[in-house]
């Protein structure tokens, strides 16, 4: 005599509730050239996407509190030439952000307080041809090394 055993589960009557409509981010037109990246970053003051751009690539910063359709024509992020392929906000500092490109750089940015007003195309730094700045580091720590 065989008995069916049938697990229970400690979660089978628990329901989820979606949030509405003014809770969410809608209309934003998330870049399709991220790679193995993630596509958004967050911090406790802003959330960053990476957005479709033409001419370049370009991100979008909101602050928390705005929430519900953004507009086509919000402020973006841009001054890289090719797609943006990947953002991180600074641990340290919740106004700065860091995006890498397909165009071989980097840029750090200075998000204001209460978000973007206008569209950011100055970063406060900028790294550019990095695999050139990587194959040269490469060969000199390969000439330290044969030294030693």
């Amino acid at each position: 005599m065989s008995r069916k055993v049938v697990r229970t589960s400690k979660f089978r009557h628990v329901f989820g509730q979606g949030v509405k409509a003014d809770q969410c981010y809608d209309d934003i037109r998330i870049s399709q050239m991220t790679w193995d990246s993630n596509f958004c970053s967050v911090n406790p003051k802003f959330v960053a996407m990476i957005v479709d751009a033409s001419g370049g690539g370009a991100f979008m910063v909101l602050p928390l509190s705005k929430t519900g359709r953004i507009d086509m024509s919000y402020p973006t992020v841009c001054g890289h030439t090719g797609p943006v392929l990947d953002i991180e906000f600074c641990p340290h500092n919740d106004n700065i952000i860091a995006s890498g490109s397909e165009d071989c750089s980097v840029m750090i940015w200075e998000i204001p307080d209460g978000g973007l007003t206008t569209s950011l195309t100055d970063p406060v730094v900028k790294l550019d041809d990095l695999k050139a700045a990587i194959e040269e580091l490469t060969k000199r720590v390969s000439e330290l090394e044969s030294k030693h």
